[in-house]
């Protein structure tokens, strides 16, 4: 039923909304009712994560192993149901199988149908520097994921780019991303969420700024996203958009755990709430 955009296309659209006031809302969807629903809800992108796979499980986000097959994989069942929205893979910079040659790595997931690219999963989801500097001697780190990025840039094709520190936002802007999302760390929230890096909306705003600061030292058009941490509410992104300079926010938990884990636990409560006519015991 999709079809597949170009990056000039998706830039557009994406400025034409922000233009209008209304936020970018980038929405990640592992499964095909999640993808259709998005789609409907007005989603300006559809993500597809292979860490999506372990949130329709029930677990917390979780880098699964071979995620560039799952996330692939996941794609005729995606576009199947979703009509005039673009959809964007997350692709492991770091795949053994595929580290060598990233733009052939790019190619692959273009020729599958995908309209754009970001890097998930990250190193840059590891706080723990001494490890991300041992990943980075190991030519395995977030510079592979820098590489991916300039690989797409440089076959014109969309670009997204999580990240942590100002450093990394500084790095992905030279790298010539279209789309930055500073990440506040793993969604608080729900039934799984994680222990949040920032102890407040507050801190998050602050964090998220610094990299929106870092990214425009760089290149000032690039367009900037939020994603997690305590940003795990439509309710809390009005806070995010009055604190920063943020044009929209990405949503995975968010979307695509917290709001089932609320809806069936919800609608089974209702059915149970509902008395027979009479004893059948």
């Amino acid at each position: 039923m999709g079809r597949k955009f170009s990056r000039q296309e998706i830039l557009a659209r994406l400025r034409s909304t922000a233009t209008e006031g209304k936020p970018i809302i980038a929405a990640g969807s592992s499964a095909g009712i999640i993808a259709k629903c998005a789609e409907l809800g007005g989603a300006d992108l559809i993500m597809v994560y292979s860490s999506g796979r372990a949130r329709l499980q029930g677990l917390q986000t979780t880098i699964l192993d071979n995620s560039n097959k799952l996330t692939l994989d996941m794609y005729d069942e995606i576009e199947n149901v979703v009509e005039n929205t673009p959809i964007i893979a997350g692709i492991d910079a770091t795949d053994p199988s595929s580290v060598m040659d990233l733009p052939g790595l790019v190619k692959k997931f273009s020729d599958t149908g995908f309209s754009g690219i970001i890097n998930f999963p990250t190193y840059g989801f590891f706080a723990d520097e001494e490890w991300r500097r041992e990943r980075e001697a190991a030519g395995i780190g977030f510079s592979r994921e820098a590489e991916l990025i300039r690989a797409a840039r440089q076959s014109d094709i969309f670009t997204m780019a999580y990240v942590f520190y100002p450093e990394d936002a500084r790095t992905m802007a030279r790298a010539g991303v279209d789309c930055m999302v500073p990440h506040a760390g793993g969604t608080t929230g729900g039934l799984v969420g994680f222990d949040s890096i920032a102890a407040s909306l507050q801190d998050a705003a602050s964090r998220v700024q610094e990299m929106i600061a870092a990214t425009r030292e760089v290149n000032p058009n690039i367009i900037c996203l939020a994603h997690g941490g305590p940003f795990s509410e439509p309710a809390d992104t009005a806070f995010l958009y009055e604190k920063t300079d943020a044009a929209g926010f990405v949503g995975a938990s968010s979307i695509e755990r917290i709001p089932v884990e609320r809806a069936v636990k919800g609608v089974v409560e209702e059915f149970k709430k509902i008395r027979l006519k009479r004893n059948l015991t």
